[in-house]
């Protein structure tokens, strides 16, 4: 609390955009194209000139080092689950990319912490379930353009689902873009229409309905899901300024 932050991630072709942040001061630097370019902000203002220098090395990425602007921010000690929190996340919808939280506990002494899901949602769905799921995770991808009415323009759209069921564990998420989506929205309505259907007409196909039973419900499917969602698309519409749920109709 009141020290400098910084966050380090090296990506090829990663191209940072700083813009105005609650920040007493702000330095960007990016690398690539065999160049390395920095810029500095002070309380959201650009401060001095671009510098471009040559940089003659293959490693690429970027590095954004920042204050909090204490006339803005009243608090600024951020608890380190939040962290961790976040960057597991980011390591679950960014299959195969290593992310590493180093956190300072004294003077010049870090402890580190890595967060990397080679495979993924699908790696995240058998830690979540352990050996306890009676299914293999199902992995489901595909792209798809489309409009959320016909007087809006179309967009493209990127998603993928791993899902199993489990007898002890139960749980859906949902992201889209790379963001934790805490109250879904969207594809949280698309899940439970899905599984309704698909395995209602399962049940009527093979009849495993009772005479006296009525159509499966989605309670009865969740007490046993597990599911994550990864979403991605050109234009999103969020429920509100939290951005904790979307409401894309064609999602």
């Amino acid at each position: 609390s009141g020290g400098d932050y910084e966050f380090s991630l090296g990506l090829n072709g990663l191209c940072a955009c700083a813009t105005q942040y609650s920040s007493e001061y702000m330095d960007v630097e990016v690398l690539r194209d065999g160049f390395k370019y920095q810029l500095h902000f002070e309380e959201g203002k650009i401060v001095g000139d671009l510098q471009k220098t040559p940089f003659r090395h293959r490693h690429t990425g970027s590095k954004t080092r920042w204050k909090p602007d204490l006339k803005v921010f009243t608090d600024i000690d951020i608890p380190l689950e939040f962290y961790t929190e976040t960057l597991k996340r980011q390591a679950v919808v960014n299959s195969g990319i290593k992310f590493v939280l180093r956190n300072e506990v004294a003077k010049g002494q870090f402890e580190e912490q890595e967060f990397l899901y080679e495979n993924g949602i699908t790696d995240y769905v058998k830690e979540l379930t352990g050996d306890k799921a009676f299914t293999e995770p199902h992995y489901i991808e595909s792209e798809r353009s489309g409009r959320d009415r016909e007087d809006l323009p179309e967009y493209k759209l990127r998603m993928s689902f791993a899902f199993c069921f489990s007898n002890e564990v139960s749980l859906t998420e949902y992201y889209h873009n790379s963001s934790f989506l805490e109250y879904g929205g969207s594809p949280d309505k698309a899940v439970r229409n899905a599984f309704v259907y698909a395995i209602d007409q399962y049940l009527k196909a093979n009849n495993k309905y009772n005479k006296s039973e009525g159509k499966i419900q989605y309670s009865d499917i969740q007490d046993s899901l597990v599911l994550v969602s990864n979403s991605y698309s050109t234009m999103t519409s969020y429920e509100n300024q939290t951005k904790k749920a979307i409401n894309n109709k064609f999602i």
